[in-house]
């Protein structure tokens, strides 16, 4: 069947979160490549640390996602009214998981970093970033429900112009706080993770002050303070839980992941944050697309026309995959170029050359994988998605254990479970 989503119009949902994903990954490459001129244990720990970060931060992400799909239902639904609702229970219950949170990551990170990080070195550096990063989540968990609902409402052009905000304000404290420059005290890894923090509550500004003054707070019934709704809650809860599991599942096995590779070494681990960073901007396309294919499932289902799910999604995919090419190219034709922005270290450059080829293969089997895999979250069905999520994710830990500490493979090898992670999770959506 054909499909009335156009290509243009998954562009215009896609576009806006791509270059929000190019602006917030300027955050992670200046990050890297200034910690990188510090040492391998401020790369260890940074990346130790900002994968904890961020699988705490995937929590608030998943509810973000169940009100996204909500809110995009309504819209195609033609009831906009609504959305207010959804939208002031959604920043309520997204406030109360940020102090749990933040109380989890008070109490309990540093006998947990200690349990799992053999270097002393490493485990000191972790502690030290993770204390100040921690302040972060209250105003992260903000911007995920505002982000819900400009996803939601296919207004993306916002999220890029957020993320561009973020990136401007990170890079230039990174420079002042990491080294000293323009008369800020010289913190190191402190200052990267006060940098990101500052970052975050910028944004936090920006979305209020934008939404205040330019959202079309009458046709959404927004900042109307509705009164508390059980069945509301409900509601939000019931799509978004196990979205919020998966997704703390996904980050959560990708530090474990971490944590087997600083078990071959200080500077296999200082490998794969360089790798990392090049790898998350290679998803930057996969990211925008996921959204627009969760979106517009949504969207679908909202105006009944679920016969132009499948076609749509294939659109999506196929969009995605061109894009990823395109940036999969020229990390091939020039990985020693591109590895040099993160170290000058020759041995490192080196041997973060096989890890990099590994990744590069992975990320266009993602790039199906994640665009079905939101369009299975798109319809409503996360109970299944989790299921899904968790069923690999078990795979995913066996087989990077056995490779990593059982078989002490190299580090390009064990990195090759991302092939399994993508390929598990395409064929299961």
């Amino acid at each position: 069947m054909e499909t009335s989503i156009s290509y243009g119009r998954i562009w215009r949902i896609a576009w806006p979160i791509i270059v929000g994903g190019i602006a917030q990954n300027i955050i992670n490459v200046t990050d890297t490549a200034f910690l990188g001129r510090l040492g391998e244990i401020e790369l260890g720990a940074s990346a130790l640390g900002g994968i904890f970060y961020l699988a705490i931060i995937m929590l608030g992400f998943g509810m973000g996602i169940g009100t996204q799909i909500l809110v995009a239902r309504l819209e195609g639904q033609d009831k906009p009214g609504q959305i207010g609702r959804i939208m002031e229970h959604s920043l309520v219950m997204l406030l109360v998981m940020a102090l749990l949170m933040f109380m989890v990551i008070k109490f309990l990170s540093t006998q947990f970093f200690a349990a799992v990080i053999s270097s002393e070195s490493i485990f000191n550096a972790t502690v030290d970033f993770i204390r100040y990063r921690s302040w972060g989540v209250f105003f992260a968990f903000i911007n995920v429900g505002f982000t819900s609902f400009y996803v939601g409402t296919t207004r993306t052009g916002v999220i890029a112009g957020s993320t561009l905000i973020m990136a401007a304000v990170n890079v230039f404290l990174d420079y002042g706080l990491i080294f000293g420059n323009f008369g800020m005290p010289a913190l190191g890894l402190r200052g990267a993770a006060l940098a990101s923090l500052a970052a975050e509550i910028t944004v936090t500004l920006f979305f209020v002050f934008y939404t205040v003054f330019f959202a079309n707070k009458k046709r959404y019934r927004l900042f109307e303070w509705h009164k508390f709704d059980l069945p509301v809650l409900k509601r939000i809860s019931g799509i978004s839980i196990p979205v919020m599991l998966q997704n703390f599942l996904s980050l959560f096995a990708w530090f474990v992941f971490f944590v087997l590779v600083e078990r071959l070494g200080e500077t296999e681990l200082a490998i794969s944050n360089i790798v990392r960073s090049i790898y998350v901007i290679l998803m930057i396309p996969i990211w925008g697309f996921a959204a627009a294919s969760n979106t517009m499932v949504s969207f679908l289902i909202g105006r009944r026309i679920g016969g132009e799910i499948l076609p749509t999604v294939y659109k999506i995919a196929g969009l995605c995959f061109i894009m990823v090419i395109l940036f999969v190219i020229p990390t091939l034709l020039f990985p020693g170029e591109i590895l040099r922005i993160y170290t000058t270290d020759p041995i490192l450059i080196d041997s973060s050359l096989p890890v990099l080829r590994v990744v590069s293969g992975s990320v266009v089997c993602f790039a199906f994988a994640m665009v079905f895999y939101n369009a299975v979250s798109g319809t409503g069905k996360t109970g299944i998605a989790l299921t899904m999520e968790s069923l690999v994710v078990g795979i995913y830990f066996l087989v990077a254990w056995l490779l990593a500490i059982e078989l002490r493979m190299p580090v390009a090898v064990v990195w090759t479970v991302e092939f399994l992670y993508a390929l598990g999770l395409f064929v299961l959506s």
